[in-house]
This record gives C-alpha cells, sequence and structure tokens, in this order.
C-alpha cells in the first residue's frame, strides 16, 4: 500500500514502474484514470465497472484491494490525526504487522528481523 497526492493518470503509471518484475495484467474498477492503460501495450488492463453493478467477471475484481483499505481505515481510526507526512510509516507498520500475523513461528520473527536489518 502506498499512499500517492493524486488518482491521476501520471501517478498511477509511476506507480506501475516499480513493479518490471511482476505482472503486467492490471485489475482495476471502471475509473477513468485508468483508461489510458488500454492502450500501452506494457499493460494488459482488466477491469469492472461498479457503476453498470458489474463486480466480479470471472477473475477480474477488485475486492481484495477494498477489503485491504478497509483493513488499513479501521486500523487506523484509533491514531485519530494521523498527518498526512506521517502516512507512510502508519502504513509501513500496518503492512509488516499483516505480514507477521500470517506466517507461523520462527518466520514472523525473521519477517520482523528482515524489516528491521
Amino acid at each position: 500500500m502506498i499512499p500517492a497526492k493524486a488518482a491521476d493518470e501520471s501517478t498511477i503509471r509511476l506507480l506501475l514502474a516499480d513493479r518490471q518484475q511482476e505482472s503486467r495484467t492490471v485489475y482495476t474498477d471502471g475509473f477513468r484514470a485508468y483508461e489510458p492503460l488500454e492502450e500501452d501495450d506494457a499493460f494488459i488492463r482488466e477491469y469492472v465497472v461498479h457503476g453498470d453493478g458489474e463486480y466480479v467477471d470471472g477473475d477480474v475484481h477488485v475486492n481484495t484491494c477494498e477489503s485491504h483499505g478497509s483493513l488499513v481505515r479501521s486500523w487506523l481510526s484509533p491514531h485519530r490525526g494521523v498527518s498526512k507526512d506521517k502516512l507512510t510509516p502508519y502504513l509501513i507498520a500496518f503492512q509488516l504487522r499483516r505480514r507477521v500475523y500470517r506466517k507461523p513461528g520462527e518466520e514472523a520473527l525473521k519477517t520482523i528481523l528482515d524489516a528491521v536489518l
């Protein structure tokens, strides 16, 4: 999860540019800022349009992203008033916490040590 100052095409392209080694298929909703990705040969864009009542199309959905966002909001709520310039460290802590809780015993400890060292 990476905080962004804007949800526009240039910001989306910058975030995707850092993902060279990962899958180049981008699953989105119908947000207009994603439309130029369809014309770009570097990406395969698959999407659902919530405004048309479409939430899942085969394997295409954005439920994981929306769920993650919901978990972050509820995790941040007890910290009332997190300033925007401190949001990134809070998100890093949230992601580390999620990774640790998904792993058993020694694997969780190794995850923490890798993040700290």
